[in-house]
């Protein structure tokens, strides 16, 4: 970051964590994913068929249901290719992990600092990268069945690798969600206003802090409140 971005960021009083791009690709891939998990639950259980008055009903449903999987695919996968260097597991990730009891109980002084994404948050990315691939190549032979003819073993498998693969990615979405909500407050704001507080960034992801406002270790930020 050149030296007058670094001007602008401690001026502002907030720092900027997600461009206007980013969080549009962000919101894309959570609202295409509520579509989805709702119409997806809708075709795998009749007592969820309500839910298909999301998309126009039951006829709308299955003919939407797979674009929108690919409308959501393809916006991760471009946060995949941008984000992955940022979720790469370290060592002071694996040592804060070991540490949760101190997470939980906001013992903070004692967790070592972590870069821009804390563990937790790292193996939800690889989770979705993981489930992603399966949904779509799964997805894939479900909705083209009836062109390729492929062999009944093979859909039968991937109607299980589908439903387990979006039954994991919906409790990890869950845990992401309730997470930005109401465990670490001010993250919100980073995927509506695209900053968050120098409190927050220096209290949550120190490493990051320090490499996105060019500080040396143990200085303080100019401006900016406790963590929020």
């Amino acid at each position: 970051m050149s030296a007058g971005s670094q001007h602008v960021v401690l001026k502002s009083g907030e720092v900027p964590r997600y461009s206007s791009t980013e969080r549009v690709v962000h919101w894309t891939v959570a609202i295409t994913f509520i579509l989805l998990a709702a119409s997806g639950l809708a075709l795998f259980h009749p007592a969820f068929w309500f839910l298909t008055g999301l998309l126009g009903g039951g006829t709308w449903t299955r003919i939407l249901h797979p674009f929108i999987g690919l409308v959501m695919f393809v916006a991760f996968a471009w946060m995949a290719i941008k984000y992955w260097k940022d979720n790469v597991i370290r060592s002071y990730d694996r040592e804060w992990q070991k540490r949760l009891s101190d997470v939980i109980n906001n013992r903070d002084h004692n967790l070592p600092e972590i870069d821009k994404y804390n563990i937790g948050q790292k193996q939800l990315f690889w989770t979705m990268v993981i489930t992603m691939v399966l949904l779509l190549l799964s997805g894939l032979v479900l909705w083209r069945d009836t062109v390729f003819a492929f062999p009944v073993t093979m859909v039968r498998v991937s109607a299980v690798v589908h439903a387990l693969a979006a039954f994991v990615l919906i409790l990890g979405i869950v845990v992401h969600f309730y997470s930005a909500i109401f465990w670490v407050k001010g993250s919100m704001r980073a995927m509506t206003r695209g900053t968050v507080s120098h409190g927050w960034a220096r209290h949550h992801h120190p490493l990051w802090y320090r490499r996105v406002t060019g500080q040396a270790s143990g200085q303080i930020a100019s401006k900016g409140s406790a963590a929020e």
